[in-house]
Formats: C-alpha cells, sequence, structure tokens
C-alpha cells in the first residue's frame, strides 16, 4: 500500500504524515521538496545539457547539487530547495525549471505527470501533497480550467495508476479562515512579521485566474481554496471513490487512524 496525503494549505498534512510514520515506521514518509517517485514540486525538472549548465553555473554548489540529482531517461531532476545557499539566484534560476505554474506547455505537463504515475512501482510509501495539490492549483490558477477539465484529467491519472496499491487520505477543513490565520502565525519570524502569507497573496493576485476574473485579496483567496476544496472532494467521489478517506482536518482520533 502506497498513502497520498492531502488537504488545503493548512489543515494538517504534515501532523498527518508525521502520525502515520510514527504509527507505520516501516513506511517512508516523501514530503515536498524531496525526491519522489510521482511528484515533482520543489524539483527542477532538466534536459541533461540544462543540468551541465546548471553545474557550470554553480561550482561552489556542484557538491550539494550532484547529491540532490536523480536521473529519470533523458531529464534531470534535481531538488534544488534541498542545496543550501544564500546565493538567492540559484533558487530562482532553478525555479523556472519546474514543470507548475504554466512553465510548460499543457499536453507536456499532462504527458510528465500521466508518466511517471504509470511508471512509478514499489509501496510502502507516504506522499505529501502528491495527488492533488499541485496539480490541481497549477490548472485552476495558472491553466484557468473548468472544473469539467480537472475530472477529466483525473480520470486519466486514475487509468495511469490501474493495478497499484494506494489510497487517499484527505483532510477536509471546516474552518478554512481559522486554518489560514493558524498557519499565517505558524510562518512568521521571531518578531511576529508574517513571512508566508504575503508571498501567497502575491502569488494568488497575480496568476492567470485572478487576472482574468478580477479577483484578489485575502476574501478572494479564501473562496478560491473552498471552491478547490469542493473540486477536490468531487474528483475523490467520482473518480477514487474506492481508494479514499476523508478525515475531518485537525479533528481526527487516533483510533480512526
Amino acid at each position: 500500500m502506497n498513502y497520498f496525503v492531502e488537504g488545503l494549505q493548512g489543515s494538517g498534512k504534515s501532523t498527518l504524515v508525521g502520525k502515520l510514520s510514527e504509527k507505520y515506521p516501516e513506511y517512508k514518509a516523501i514530503r515536498e521538496g524531496e525526491y519522489s517517485p510521482v511528484e515533482l514540486a520543489w524539483c527542477a525538472y532538466l534536459t541533461k545539457d540544462e543540468y551541465a549548465e546548471v553545474l557550470e553555473k554553480y561550482p561552489e554548489l556542484r557538491e550539494q547539487i550532484v547529491e540532490k540529482t536523480y536521473e529519470e531517461g533523458e531529464h534531470i531532476i534535481v531538488c534544488y530547495t534541498k542545496v543550501r545557499t544564500e546565493n538567492h539566484g540559484f533558487y530562482q534560476d532553478l525555479e523556472q525549471h519546474e514543470i507548475y505554474n504554466s512553465r510548460v506547455p499543457y499536453e507536456e505537463f499532462r504527458r510528465i505527470i500521466l508518466e511517471r504515475y504509470r511508471n512509478f512501482q514499489g509501496d510502502g510509501n507516504i506522499f505529501e501533497c502528491s495527488i492533488f495539490q499541485n496539480i490541481v492549483e497549477d490548472m485552476m490558477l495558472f491553466r484557468v480550467a473548468s472544473d469539467e477539465k480537472i475530472l477529466a484529467f483525473y480520470k486519466e491519472v486514475r487509468e495511469a495508476l490501474e493495478g497499484k496499491e494506494y489510497h487517499i487520505m484527505y483532510l477536509k477543513a471546516e474552518d478554512i479562515a481559522g486554518n489560514l490565520s493558524v498557519i499565517r502565525k505558524e510562518r512568521s519570524d521571531e518578531n511576529g512579521n508574517e513571512m508566508w502569507f504575503p508571498l501567497m497573496i502575491g502569488f494568488f493576485d497575480n496568476c492567470p485566474y485572478s487576472k482574468a476574473k478580477g479577483t484578489s485579496g485575502e476574501a478572494d483567496l479564501i473562496r478560491h481554496f473552498e471552491h478547490r476544496q469542493d473540486l477536490e472532494l468531487r474528483i475523490m467521489k467520482e473518480v477514487f471513490p474506492d481508494k479514499c478517506t476523508i478525515l475531518c482536518s485537525k479533528g481526527y482520533t487516533d483510533e480512526e487512524l
């Protein structure tokens, strides 16, 4: 069995991954930014020539980069956020090689994701944010895709995962605004200055969806999260009804686990 832990930002995914890891120590927890056979969030997806250029441009980071490098066919995956440096230009450069936020054409995006799900083998993994969050946000906010198009995409995902053992653990948020308030405080510096929320608002306000719909600010962000959660719950009901468990965000018991 493999477990996918999903839910909105602030719903407690990291906590649930930790609890499952404690309960099942023989399982491997794969969090965002770490190398995953199914997910590419916070990872650069490079051709071999592009990878050679990165190594040449950042010789002082070569050892760290190589340590966080994985080869898949004709492509190289670099978990670049795991490289430690004060050179912020490195992160900005590698970010441009992510596949999300409409950085690659839709058909290439679709091919890469479905191919990786199809090629995935093995079990005993607990994946954080590896089936909904990054894909759905990309399609909603950057490709301005309809709910029906996203639903159709996930029918293809279901086909790509055929024959594999997996289960989706979804944390349903009952108080999205409250969860957002908590995460704003948690992701502030020692002086109380918010670090995450201004970036999140900037990300939302400037995405193609907001430009097309004329949305901005916290209230519209919360409405987007409500829409996204409703869509993800619909996807589970219509596409993965036999492959999911819905838990109340921050309200489940150890007995339920």
